[in-house]
């Protein structure tokens, strides 16, 4: 399930998660928001509890919309710490967005070995 998130709510949610933050900008309207769902919740449940996914509403949440300056629907932000690590928008599809997910899959594995030392194994996101 995805945690959605509005203004009012953002800044604890994800600018202070204490884990990664994938912020997936949506709309009700978007058809390839509708499509990449089911991809984003596989991806959840590959990383457990070690990157939260969030949805935003980018209708309804204007002021949001303006601050990350989106071009595009849907666009996911991989934010961390209050910083945007990685930024993706225009893709084409669900193949486009399956190696996406698997680069910051990879990437956060990699920055996980920083934040556990020894502990690697139980940080890094579970392969498929």
């Amino acid at each position: 399930m995805v945690l959605s998130v509005s203004e009012r709510t953002f800044t604890q949610e994800v600018l202070e998660s204490p884990v990664p933050v994938l912020v997936n900008f949506e709309a009700p309207w978007c058809g390839l928001c509708r499509i990449i769902h089911p991809l984003l919740l596989q991806f959840q449940s590959q990383c457990g509890e070690h990157i939260k996914l969030v949805g935003i509403n980018a209708d309804d949440n204007f002021k949001l919309s303006n601050t990350y300056r989106l071009k595009s629907l849907p666009t996911l932000l991989l934010i961390e710490n209050g910083v945007v690590r990685h930024r993706l928008e225009g893709f084409r599809g669900r193949d486009d967005l399956r190696l996406a997910l698997e680069e910051i899959r990879l990437t956060y594995s990699t920055r996980s070995k920083v934040y556990s030392g020894a502990k690697t194994a139980e940080w890094e996101c579970r392969t498929a």
